[in-house]
């Protein structure tokens, strides 16, 4: 059985791999976060997807579950219309708190991806500390959540032994400003509401969303799900109580309930 998850925002990079006899799991990495590619690319999120799709393709695998949480929700949906049709089998593909078209992120008071890269981008290339930073972004409005997350991207820019606390960053934050508009700017409904037979995508919505999930969006999805059952897809909507955006940090226990039906039952 194969797994491959997107739990991701544009921001760390992070590529893993679980293999057993029973399972698969894959954790793909992010394109445009190390380095700046040199030929300019004019839909940056769309050439992503197609990285992960060869990608998968060389693995030789077929994903029983496709899993992708926020910016990784789109790439999922992507990586189902991308792939070959008719389906070899069935796939279960989740979206975690992700909508498939606008983005509406971020409300009064609350912190906007937008703003929190329009604001990095600002500072220098290379800053003095992580406590510096924590304290900039506080000051403008972000939360210390946050603001401690983001500083994990961080590096040392002295050698060994030196006693400079001088840090860069891992990404690069042209490319990351570029991807996340194209995602902002990617709209995959066509996707949900004419899923091919054997896929079925299931909706997580945080009960705390910063992701402001509006009611047309509830209604497609409803609506998608009639249409699913009579095409041999399906599309399902679930809520996760006492969580916000983050929903494997704020209720994870709740979050495996709901995804662990996806891993019963399935035979390899």
């Amino acid at each position: 059985m194969s797994f491959i998850s997107h739990f991701t925002a544009p921001f760390q990079g992070q590529s893993a791999a679980f293999s057993s006899p029973d399972a698969q799991l894959k954790l793909p990495c992010l394109a445009s976060i190390n380095s700046r590619p040199t030929i300019r690319i004019a839909r940056p999120f769309q050439a992503y997807e197609l990285v992960q799709g060869k990608h998968i393709a060389q693995l030789r695998i077929t994903p029983r579950v496709l899993i992708g949480h926020s910016f990784g929700g789109k790439v999922v949906l992507s990586m189902v219309e991308q792939v070959p049709k008719p389906l070899p089998r069935p796939v279960r593909v989740w979206v975690l708190d992700a909508t498939p078209g606008k983005v509406r992120a971020g409300g009064d008071g609350e912190d906007h991806p937008a703003e929190l890269i329009s604001f990095l981008r600002k500072l220098p290339k290379e800053v003095s500390s992580k406590r510096d930073v924590v304290d900039a972004l506080v000051r403008e409005g972000f939360s210390k959540d946050v603001a401690q997350w983001v500083v994990t991207n961080l590096r040392p820019t002295a050698g060994v032994g030196s006693s400079s606390s001088s840090c860069s960053w891992v990404f690069d934050l042209e490319g990351i400003a570029e991807m996340y508009q194209s995602y902002e700017e990617t709209n995959l409904w066509k996707v949900v509401e004419n899923l091919p037979r054997g896929v079925h995508v299931n909706f997580l919505k945080a009960e705390r969303s910063l992701h402001r999930w509006a009611l047309e969006d509830l209604q497609r999805i409803h609506a998608a799900e009639e249409t699913a059952s009579d095409e041999g897809g399906g599309v399902e909507m679930h809520v996760l109580e006492d969580a916000g955006h983050w929903v494997h940090a704020d209720n994870p226990d709740g979050l495996f309930r709901i995804l662990s039906f996806s891993f019963k039952g399935v035979k390899t």
